[in-house]
């Protein structure tokens, strides 16, 4: 087993499919939801406090079609503040988690790198491979719809009823890295400031379609083509999905990308083949040096980091993110 591993590009095609732990749950009296709707109808069914800062809301989804989960890091002074709203920083999580939403909880040190930080932090759900998107289903459902699920449902139940702000920043890891930069083009203007650690930034790049298609299967969708059908007979479904295709609509957002080259580094006790990164971080390294050259290409600036040695792996993803908080939240007015 894994420790502090969140394989998000494992599939059919990574030589492991190590199973993270779930940490044991925390006793918290439910509270009383929220009474603040989506414009969908999506409503809070059940609030948690996990803890001062820990809130974990259960919604009901109209976009999913069942309930969907999000933790929210509130900010010291949330409480004694009634009336003052906050920064968001959005936090994605990978595929295949069993954390799930609370990955980022459980294999970081977010909160106590954010317990200074005047910002809301919130990690929704994807589930096992959302993907991020409403899949396609050949035309005739657009469930789930992942996409409507946050920036629409998550979004506007916390600016709404959980005094979130409009100032919006939004990071990820692997899969998690691809969502936040396609959320970013997609919705112009409503991330500030996007960033990915190991991120499938180039989703038609060489071997990445079945990549994205062994997940898939490896989660029990044997019929990805449900997603976006095939990258051959639907190619613009494809490149509408992809953030290296769509550059330009992520002018003027504050853009951040890291990747190792899935050699053993620093924080690898085993060999550079441990679970599966001969494949999984150099695809994520060749998907996002694609992603920066055309961004230079065409005048669009990226601070990126290419560290060098380094797995598929939340202890790298930790240090990216201590290393890109402050631009991050440079925008928010932090």
């Amino acid at each position: 087993m894994r420790s502090k591993r969140g394989v998000a590009l494992v599939g059919l095609l990574a030589l492991a499919a190590g199973v993270l732990s779930t940490p044991p749950a925390i006793a918290a009296a439910p509270a009383t939801a929220t009474a603040v709707s989506a414009d969908d109808g999506a409503t809070v069914v059940q609030e948690t406090r996990i803890d001062a800062r820990t809130l974990d809301l259960k919604i009901n989804s109209p976009a999913l079609g069942t309930t969907g989960m999000v933790r929210v890091l509130l900010p010291q002074g949330w409480d004694s503040q009634p009336t003052r709203t906050w920064p968001q920083v959005w936090l994605m999580h990978g595929c295949c988690e069993p954390a799930d939403y609370q990955s980022w909880t459980q294999f970081t040190d977010v909160e106590e790198l954010t317990a200074s930080s005047p910002v809301m932090v919130v990690m929704p759900t994807d589930g096992s491979a959302g993907m991020f998107s409403a899949w396609w289903n050949f035309g005739l459902s657009n469930k789930p719809d992942w996409e409507t699920f946050h920036v629409t449902e998550v979004r506007q139940i916390l600016e709404r009823g959980y005094r979130a702000g409009t100032q919006r920043a939004i990071a990820g890891i692997s899969i998690g890295g691809f969502g936040a930069m396609h959320y970013a083009f997609r919705h112009p203007g409503m991330f500030l400031t996007a960033a990915s650690y190991s991120g499938v930034l180039d989703t038609m790049g060489f071997g990445i379609p079945a990549i994205l298609k062994a997940i898939l299967i490896r989660e029990g969708f044997f019929n990805y083509l449900l997603l976006w059908g095939s990258e051959f007979l639907n190619p613009s479904l494809w490149h509408s999905h992809n953030p290296a295709d769509n550059l330009e609509k992520l002018r003027g957002t504050a853009l951040y990308v890291s990747s190792g080259n899935g050699v053993a580094g620093p924080f690898d006790p085993g060999t550079s083949n441990e679970g599966g990164d001969f494949l999984l971080e150099p695809s994520a390294q060749s998907a996002t040096q694609t992603f920066v050259n055309r961004a230079q290409q065409l005048g669009i600036p990226v601070t990126a980091d290419f560290y060098g040695p380094g797995t598929h792996s939340w202890p790298y993803w930790e240090r990216e993110l201590h290393r890109s908080w402050a631009f991050l939240t440079a925008r928010l007015g932090v």
